[in-house]
């Protein structure tokens, strides 16, 4: 059986450490592609040079070069500016739809079946513009965001009443940020409800942290954002889509009528696989999620239309 071949666009830390986890892992040979010569390829070459203690056969090297990312079955989409303290995901927009725009249409060209996951923010904005730009089947391009933050969740959550993360199931929906919408009655440690563990009010705490999570560790850090959870959160994604693992998560998928919209990118959960987004699971909500959705989705819609001025 032949090898998989992951492309990862941008070797700042996401891209690097999405890299390195995807050799770690024996997903398949990686691609690791910016414009910055020297400093791409050294971190490849250092990703590289680890494999004979991971004992993995991974082949991963550093380029400028979008031919040699010819015939990827996965594209990850690292590249654009990160945050800095003060800043919003939003106050990313202009310059990232220029830089996400680019590499994915040059991405796509080289291959043009492959699966493409966006990580770079502001996140739903992004994975409408790496469609728009390359016009490939929406299913097969997604965004990582909801994993992300239902990992934060659950860590927050774990701590707080002294359980496993292992046993919380979080849903996250809508956009992410300050939107994002966290059914808490669908919360459940080991199958039972959260509001068996906690109480209401301390609950919502944790949901609004969790909102914050990406603004706490940028303050934190004061030069950068955060990178090893998206890394990994990007890789759960590539697992599940590399070996048809047909896992629910939740990522940024197009809406095709679920939920009750059309045309546009937002958290929700889905059944991914082989084929990318293989189905959205349309939960029904309660009116108050419903309401707290739709105010989501019109946020993430905003962004879309400015996006759609910028393209």
């Amino acid at each position: 059986m032949s090898r998989k071949k992951i492309t990862v666009v941008g070797a700042g830390n996401v891209g690097a450490s999405v890299a390195a986890y995807a050799s770690a892992q024996e997903l398949g040979d990686v691609v690791l592609l910016d414009i910055l010569e020297g400093v791409t390829q050294g971190r490849a070459l250092d990703i590289f040079e680890a494999t004979p203690i991971y004992g993995v056969e991974t082949r991963v090297f550093g380029t400028q070069d979008y031919g040699e990312t010819k015939d990827s079955d996965l594209i990850i989409i690292t590249a654009g500016i990160a945050r800095r303290p003060g800043m919003s995901r939003d106050d990313l927009l202009a310059t990232n739809v220029k830089i996400v725009g680019e590499v994915a249409e040059k991405s796509f060209q080289a291959s043009p079946n492959a699966i493409m996951i966006v990580v770079s923010n502001p996140l739903d904005a992004m994975v409408y513009t790496a469609w728009r730009k390359t016009g490939c089947d929406p299913r097969r391009v997604m965004g990582m965001g909801g994993l992300l933050d239902s990992t934060r969740f659950r860590s927050f959550l774990a701590e707080e009443i002294g359980v496993s993360a292992q046993d919380i199931q979080v849903p996250v929906l809508g956009g992410r940020g300050d939107t994002m919408v966290i059914p808490t009655r669908l919360v459940t440690v080991g199958g039972y409800p959260v509001t068996e563990f906690i109480p209401p009010h301390r609950l919502e705490q944790i949901v609004q942290r969790t909102r914050e999570g990406g603004a706490e560790i940028v303050k934190l850090l004061r030069t950068g954002s955060a990178y090893y959870a998206p890394a990994v959160a990007a890789i759960a994604m590539a697992n599940a889509i590399l070996r048809d693992e047909k896992r629910l998560i939740h990522v940024a998928a197009y809406l095709d009528g679920e939920f009750g919209e059309k045309g546009i990118f937002v958290g929700v959960p889905a059944i991914l696989g082989a084929e990318g987004v293989e189905k959205v699971i349309d939960v029904e909500l309660s009116a108050a999620e419903d309401a707290a959705f739709k105010k989501s989705v019109a946020a993430v819609t905003d962004l879309v239309v400015e996006v759609d001025g910028l393209l």
